[in-house]
């Protein structure tokens, strides 16, 4: 069997690999620190079960849980999880995963598992393996293909019509993206969105044209179907993405000798194109709008990065650099200084006890509550009420740093 561990932390990595190594001398154990290592060996190795963090830079364990599924559907996962990361846990489990381990990790707690986990395995058909084998490798065969096509180079006596299997029509989807870097993890992400979603149209094949370009041969089973995919396809890709990219499509085309011009003349387009960061432009900015006015009206309970930007529908990354690019303060910054701007107010109120303007602010703790104020201000909540009453009636104005 087959064991990828995906953890961003080398001492649970490697403390999950030796235990395993100690009680399943036959198992082969693959390590990944982020995401698109994981992806990479998803794509490479014949993985069996992935035990993966869930918090992790760059793309959470359920990410790629949940985008790795339909292209691995064989793959048992478990993820790891913090006691207070909890929920994300319940939630795996509710994608598919088969179970669940808490950190710190007990070693008889991961033997057992591991042992429930490969009878199940086991238990699977050889015959359903070498099913899921060879629609794999029919599937990299294609995408072979299609990749030499649309690069230029020779098929090397291939028979495309017989591989691809032309269909009466289909169209040329292509996603590109912006990078500065290798992008193995953006070029996985957009490889299975693509993938899925046109399996559940039609079907067709998905292929990398460059580093920055992704090609889709798209045959929907009705021809109206295609806006529908672009559309979905733009939604799920600004969740997940963390770069800029834009989406284009083809006419109706008929005959596979035309996809190489076609797909230049996609770049090209791609590149021209003004109204897709127009709209982009005007989303992102309908996002944080959206997201002001909900943080303004729930200050006062507790608020995630995670939370807003998922009430945006947004990646949580993405969006925390989208704020501070449209706000002009960091996500925390914005919040505390709503919280402090209504203390102050609260604070006026004669009525009111310190610890109730706390409560009233968001803060169940008010030595927290104090000391947040005083690094705002300068000042304690208390100093500030008592200078504030000193000063009425001589018409003295309060200023901070």
């Amino acid at each position: 069997m087959n064991i990828l561990v995906v953890d961003d932390e080398s001492i649970i990595r490697e403390g999950i690999q030796r235990t395993l190594a100690h009680h399943f001398p036959e198992y082969s154990v693959h390590l990944a620190a982020k995401a698109d290592e994981a992806a990479w060996l998803l794509r490479t190795e014949s993985i069996d079960l992935v035990l993966t963090d869930v918090r992790m830079p760059g793309m959470t364990g359920l990410e790629l849980m949940e985008l790795s599924r339909s292209r691995h559907p064989h793959v048992k996962w478990v993820v790891i999880s913090a006691y207070s990361e909890f929920a994300y846990a319940r939630e795996a489990v509710r994608l598919g995963a088969r179970d669940y381990l808490l950190k710190p990790i007990g070693k008889e707690a991961l033997i057992d598992m591991v042992e429930q986990l490969s009878e199940e395995i086991e238990q699977s058909t050889l015959r359903s393996k070498e099913t899921h084998l060879l629609r794999q490798n029919v599937r990299l065969l294609r995408e072979g293909a299609l990749t030499r096509l649309i690069t230029g180079l020779d098929l090397g006596g291939i028979d495309l019509n017989a591989l691809l299997e032309e269909p009466p029509y289909f169209y040329v989807v292509m996603v590109q993206i912006e990078q500065k870097r290798s992008g193995h993890l953006e070029h996985f992400i957009v490889e299975n969105v693509l993938t899925e979603l046109i399996d559940n149209i039609g079907y067709g094949v998905v292929a990398s044209a460059s580093l920055c370009h992704l090609v889709g041969l798209v045959t929907p089973d009705l021809p109206h179907q295609l806006p529908v995919l672009l559309d979905e396809l733009r939604t799920q890709l600004k969740h997940c993405l963390k770069v800029p990219f834009r989406i284009i499509a083809s006419e109706e085309l008929d005959n596979f000798s035309l996809i190489p011009s076609q797909v230049e003349l996609l770049k090209k387009a791609a590149i021209d194109q003004f109204n897709e960061p127009e709209h982009d432009n005007n989303h992102n900015n309908e996002a944080i709008e959206l997201a002001l006015k909900y943080i303004r009206a729930h200050y006062q309970e507790e608020l995630t990065l995670e939370k807003i930007s998922s009430v945006v529908f947004l990646n949580p990354v993405y969006f925390s650099q989208l704020f501070k690019q449209k706000v002009g303060q960091g996500f925390k910054d914005y919040i505390i200084h709503l919280r402090m701007e209504e203390a102050r107010r609260l604070l006026s109120q004669p009525g009111l006890k310190i610890s109730e303007v706390a409560e009233k602010v968001g803060y169940q703790d008010m030595r927290h509550f104090s000391q947040v104020f005083r690094r705002k201000y300068n000042m304690t909540p208390s100093d500030y009420r008592q200078l504030g009453d000193s000063g009425k009636g001589e018409g003295h104005r309060l200023s901070w740093s």
